[in-house]
């Protein structure tokens, strides 16, 4: 009882996407990064260096291919860890903001919808237009008090020229924090900062 050509809905076996399936979930990803902020900060800033962009296109990717090419079960602490080795290798950054639970639980939602060859999810992301950059959305909240009231595109333009502002969701590793054995410093939630 095969059934040869089914409807975008059809999965493989096993929970396979389709093509038409893999195509949609890989531009949902990318749309997703557009929007993570941490992810953005290491492009902006070029954390992982002068291929800071390649390496989030590459970091991309590399989740589409977690999602298609896993056998068996897909489960999110995995997709976490994933998330979270490649942030540290790809972009030298820890993140400790809670965003990497709530990008993994976005990515499983959205690939479970694209499964059944539900795509709203994604169309809803691409309805909701370009994105104003979340890092000069940060710059704006963190410069209150600055004289720098501008558009956007300078916002981010003052990021790749200015310091990182002194508080953000992620920071860079200071240098008066000490790293560990293998080299690494935490990054501290701002939650936990003023306890001590």
């Amino acid at each position: 009882m095969d059934s040869a050509g089914g409807g975008p809905g059809d999965e493989g076996p096993h929970g396979v996407l389709s093509p038409q399936s893999l195509s949609v979930l890989g531009e949902g990803i990318s749309l997703v990064f557009s929007r993570w902020t941490a992810l953005q900060m290491a492009v902006e800033n070029a954390w992982g260096g002068k291929d800071s962009r390649s390496n989030s296109e590459e970091l991309a990717s590399t989740i589409l291919s977690w999602f298609s090419q896993s056998k068996g079960p897909l489960y999110i602490d995995d997709l976490e860890n994933l998330l979270e080795e490649n942030m540290e290798a790809l972009f030298n950054t820890e993140i400790d903001d809670g965003s990497i639970e709530e990008v993994a639980e976005e990515l499983m939602i959205m690939h479970e919808a694209c499964l059944e060859g539900n795509y709203e999810s994604i169309e809803k992301l691409r309805r909701s237009g370009p994105v104003v950059s979340a890092v000069s959305q940060s710059k704006r909240v963190v410069d209150d008090d600055s004289e720098y009231e501008s558009s956007d595109e300078e916002a981010s333009e003052m990021m790749v020229d200015e310091p990182m502002p002194h508080e953000m969701v992620v920071e860079k590793p200071k240098q008066k924090q000490m790293p560990n054995e293998d080299g690494w410093s935490t990054v501290t939630s701002r939650k936990n900062r003023g306890k001590k």
